[in-house]
C-alpha cells in the first residue's frame, strides 16, 4: 500500500467541467483532467480495505482490481497499473467516461461522503496508457481454426470479440449500423465520450485478428442458417432496443419522439457520417434548435436528450420524472454498499434544465397534427394522479425516454427464428433470450446470447462482464478447455 495515511491527509479531487456557457456550444468531451501528480494523490487516498466493496458484486461487475491499480498508480507504474486494468476490463478508457460508478458508492470512505476517486483514476490509466504506447494489438501465438461470429457490436459484442480473437479463434463481428459500437456509438453523445476511443479500439482488434462487418443486418441481409453454415459459434449481442411503450395519448403527433431517434441521428451528424438514416431508428430529420423541449423520464438516456438539446439550441427543456424528489443525502447504515436512491444532477441537467418530479405525462396535445403542449399533473407516493392538479406545459418537440423492454422481436434475428428461440419475460412484461449466465447457451443450436439482450437494459460494465463470461464459454465449449478469465 502506497501511503497508509492518504485518505486522512487528502482531500477528495475529481476532474472539473468547462464552464455550462462554454460547453453547450460543441459536442465535445468537456472534462478538464487532472494533472499525474494530482491523480497519484487521489490514488493515495485509498485505504486498502481488508473487504474491498469497490470490486465485490455490489461495487464493480467486472470485479476492476481497485486498490491494486489504485497503489501502482501512486507508485508511477503507469503500464503494470494498465495491464492489472486490462485483466478485468477490456475498455477502460469507455467505463472511465460513461459507467455511473458504482464502485465509488460501495467504497468505504463514502460512508464520510469522500470516496476514493475511482472513475477519475480508471480514466487517467487508460487515456496515459494509450499516450504511453502501452495500448497495442495481442494477436494470438496460435490459431485454434474454430470461427466464431458475433453478432452486434456494442460493449458486449467487442469485449467477447477482443477475448475469442486472443484465444485464437477467427472472429467476425458484423454489425447493422455503418460504424462499429452499437449504441456506445450511437446512444451515447460525443460530449461524453468521443468515438475516436472506439475507432482505437477497432484498431487495435484488428490488429488481433477481428474481422468487422458493418451495414449487415443478421435475419435480413444474412440468416441464421448461413451463419450455422460458415462458424462453429455464434454469439448474439443485439442489445435491449425495443423502447417501452409509454401508452400517453397523442404519442403519433409530429414532434413526438422516442429519445433514441434523436440521439442516434446527432452522434451520426457528429460522426460525420454520410446520411443520418438509421436500419432501426426514425429517418426524419430532428433538430431542437429554438424549440421548447420536454424529455419525458429521469434517467441517463433523458440527461442525454436534455445535453442534446441545448447544443442544438433549444430555447428551454423541460424534464418531467413520475418519481419523488429523491432525498439529498440518503441514510448510510441502511444503504451502503449499494447504489442509493438520492438527489443527482447530470453535467447536461446543470445546463439549464428544469427538473418536476412527481409529475406524470397523461397527454401529448396538438393542433394540425403537430405537437403543441404538454398535459401533466402531480402524482401521490403511489403514482397516482391528484385530482384538480392538471396544468399544461408549452412543447415542439417532446422525447420519451422511459427505458426499454427488450430486443426488436419483429426484425431482425430473433424475428427470423421466431418460436424456435426462447424469450423470458419479467414481472414488467420486459422481454429478454433466454440463456443462463453460466454458459450462455440458447434454445437455438450455435447460437448464444450476452449482455442487454439476455440481461435486459443494464449498464456499460454488465455489458463487458457478460461478453468477457461468454467468451469464455464458448472457448471452453469449442477446445474442451480454457484460459480465458470468467
Amino acid at each position: 500500500m502506497g501511503k497508509v495515511t492518504g485518505f486522512l491527509e487528502i482531500d477528495r479531487q475529481v476532474a472539473k467541467y468547462e464552464p455550462a456557457s462554454d460547453r453547450i456550444r460543441h459536442f465535445r468531451e468537456f472534462t478538464i483532467p487532472l494533472e499525474d501528480p494530482e491523480i497519484a494523490k487521489q490514488a493515495a487516498r485509498c485505504m486498502d480495505c481488508g473487504i474491498p466493496y469497490c470490486h465485490g458484486p455490489q461495487g464493480c461487475p467486472i470485479h476492476n482490481q481497485i486498490p491494486d491499480w489504485n497503489d501502482l498508480v501512486y507508485n508511477n507504474n503507469w503500464e503494470e497499473a494498465i495491464r492489472n486494468l486490462h485483466s478485468t476490463n477490456n475498455f477502460p478508457e469507455f467505463t472511465g467516461r460513461i459507467c455511473p460508478a458504482p464502485c465509488e458508492e460501495a467504497c468505504t470512505l463514502n460512508l464520510e461522503d469522500v470516496p476514493v476517486a475511482i472513475k477519475t483514476i480508471e480514466q487517467a490509466i487508460a487515456d496515459k496508457a494509450y499516450e504511453m504506447g502501452y495500448v497495442r494489438p495481442y494477436p494470438p501465438a496460435h490459431k485454434t481454426g474454430k470461427r466464431v461470429a458475433v453478432i452486434g457490436s456494442g460493449p458486449a459484442g467487442m469485449a467477447a470479440a477482443q477475448q475469442l480473437g486472443r484465444a485464437g479463434h477467427d472472429v467476425h463481428v458484423f454489425e447493422r449500423e455503418a460504424k462499429i459500437g452499437g449504441l456506445m456509438r450511437y446512444g451515447i453523445p460525443d460530449f461524453k465520450m468521443e468515438k475516436h476511443f472506439i475507432d482505437r479500439r477497432i484498431e487495435q482488434m484488428e490488429g488481433e485478428g477481428v474481422t468487422f462487418h458493418t451495414l449487415v443486418n443478421v435475419g435480413v441481409d444474412k440468416t441464421l442458417a448461413d451463419l450455422q453454415a460458415e462458424f462453429d459459434a455464434i454469439l448474439y449481442c443485439g442489445g435491449s432496443e425495443r423502447p417501452r411503450d409509454p401508452a400517453i395519448p397523442g404519442a403519433e403527433l409530429d414532434g413526438v419522439h422516442i429519445a433514441m431517434d434523436f440521439l442516434v441521428q446527432q452522434n451520426k451528424r457528429v460522426g460525420k457520417e454520410n446520411s443520418i438514416a438509421s436500419v432501426a431508428w426514425n429517418n426524419e430529420p430532428i433538430v431542437a434548435g429554438g424549440k421548447h423541449v420536454v424529455v419525458v423520464g429521469g434517467g441517463d438516456t433523458a440527461s442525454d436528450c436534455i445535453g442534446t438539446a441545448f447544443r442544438q439550441g433549444a430555447v428551454k427543456v423541460t424534464q418531467l420524472d413520475i418519481r419523488p424528489e429523491p432525498p439529498e443525502k440518503e441514510d448510510k447504515l441502511t444503504v451502503w454498499p449499494f447504489w442509493a436512491t438520492k438527489m443527482r444532477t447530470s453535467s447536461s441537467q446543470a445546463e439549464g434544465a428544469i427538473r418536476d418530479f412527481q409529475i406524470a405525462t397523461l397527454e401529448f396535445v396538438g393542433e394540425d397534427g403537430k405537437l403543441t403542449h404538454v398535459k401533466c399533473c402531480e402524482v401521490d407516493d403511489k403514482r397516482q394522479p391528484v385530482a384538480g392538479t392538471e396544468f399544461f406545459i408549452r412543447a415542439d418537440l417532446a422525447f420519451i425516454a422511459i427505458g426499454f423492454a427488450g430486443p426488436y422481436e419483429d426484425t431482425g434475428l430473433i424475428a427470423e427464428l421466431g418460436d424456435r428461440i426462447e424469450m423470458n419475460t419479467d414481472r414488467r412484461g420486459n422481454r429478454s433470450v433466454a440463456a443462463n449466465d453460466r454458459d450462455y447457451r440458447t434454445s437455438v443450436d450455435k447460437l448464444y446470447g450476452a449482455g442487454d439482450c439476455r440481461r435486459g437494459q443494464s449498464l456499460v460494465v454488465w455489458a463487458i462482464r457478460e461478453g468477457r463470461q461468454a467468451a469464455r464459454a464458448i472457448d471452453e465449449a469449442l477446445m474442451g478447455e480454457t484460459v480465458l478469465p470468467r
